[in-house]
């Protein structure tokens, strides 16, 4: 069986025309798939009965998420569903959505995917990493995720505008995949979100980075980095090379030559772990002039033994970057209440959820 959402739009032309119909069918599948939201073949009207009996007999079939499990956070901006995915396998994707009058500018709808179902880095914080790797998401698993929110803001009329690629799983170990997705994603005959409303999310795998910046994509690139030295970052990142942070740094003033893409740094806060002001102090010396901009994340409640810092230790690590000419913002988290938020996926405990 082929889902037809692992068809990039070229692909699906390619198909009708071997099937001995005109290339124009294709959009004819194309534009309800991404827009229409159908479930099977036969809602889809305008294509030929013959052209719809002829891909079904060829095995083609129309894949969605069935959701199983919805919570939603007390202010009502962040939705996290479990969804069953036609490989018979669940995952936890978020939508985030943010006020105007909060962040300035446009209305966003974020949705957060997952390329994994659990996580093979094993970072000690998150809860994704303790639960250990199941397995890789197809093209289409990945992109089920975010028509199925899609369809959800269509009936409200609203509409999707960021992903991240921050959901359970690291997403450069299952890097033809999740780029497969992006591509349809991106795609004006898929579903048309702007590369730049795109961001990936990576411990930092530099084969996958390397490959990034080859692939002439205008998507945002953001690098978990956590420590300011390699001991420390070992500690929470096990997985970790024992230069990982120089060679972090170095892979995204790289990424930056080769695209033009300002790289972010990620930097979950962690009190009394990698919060000081020494640290803090280390971490801009390794960062100075480096153009790169800094995401704290004071870390989210998760299965691990770890606090987040006090609002006052939070600003003076701030504070301490910016007066360093670092460029840097504290994360606005969303969906904590829920185990929504960043680091806090994972599957098997959504009955606690």
């Amino acid at each position: 069986m082929t889902d037809l959402y692992r068809l990039l739009p070229e692909e699906m032309e390619q198909l009708v025309i071997d099937m001995g119909y005109p290339r124009y069918r294709a959009d004819q599948i194309l534009l309800p798939l991404y827009y229409k939201f159908p479930k099977q073949l036969d809602d889809i009207p305008q294509l030929p009965k013959k052209l719809r009996e002829e891909l079904t007999a060829a095995g083609y079939t129309i894949g969605s998420a069935k959701e199983t499990h919805r919570i939603v956070s007390d202010d009502g901006d962040t939705t996290k569903l479990l969804l069953e995915l036609s490989n018979d396998n669940a995952v936890e994707t978020v939508l985030m959505q943010y006020d105007p009058a909060k962040i300035g500018g446009h209305p966003r709808s974020t949705i957060c995917v997952s390329t994994q179902i659990g996580c093979a880095m094993g970072c000690v914080f998150c809860a994704t990493g303790q639960m250990g790797f199941e397995t890789n998401l197809k093209a289409e698993h990945i992109i089920s995720q975010v028509i199925h929110f899609a369809e959800i803001l269509e009936k409200r009329g609203e509409h999707v505008t960021n992903l991240v690629f921050m959901g359970m799983g690291e997403p450069m170990a299952n890097y033809d995949e999740m780029i497969r997705a992006v591509k349809i994603l991106t795609h004006d005959r898929g579903f048309g979100l702007g590369q730049r409303h795109i961001t990936i999310s990576t411990i930092g795998i530099r084969s996958g980075i390397e490959r990034l910046a080859e692939e002439n994509l205008q998507i945002g690139l953001a690098i978990s980095l956590h420590a300011s030295n390699n001991e420390l970052r070992k500690k929470l990142v096990p997985t970790a090379s024992p230069t990982s942070v120089e060679d972090i740094i170095e892979l995204g003033r790289s990424y930056f030559k080769k695209t033009g893409r300002r790289v972010t740094f990620e930097y979950a806060l962690m009190a009394g772990i990698n919060d000081s002001p020494e640290i803090a102090t280390e971490l801009a010396r390794l960062l100075k002039g480096n153009g790169s901009h800094v995401n704290l994340i004071p870390i989210n409640p998760t299965a691990g033994d770890f606090k987040r810092p006090s609002e006052k230790s939070v600003l003076e690590f701030e504070r301490i970057l910016f007066d360093a000419g670092i460029n840097c913002t504290i994360r606005i988290e969303k969906g904590t209440e829920i185990s929504a938020a960043c680091g806090q996926l994972r599957t098997d405990l959504i009955s606690k959820n």
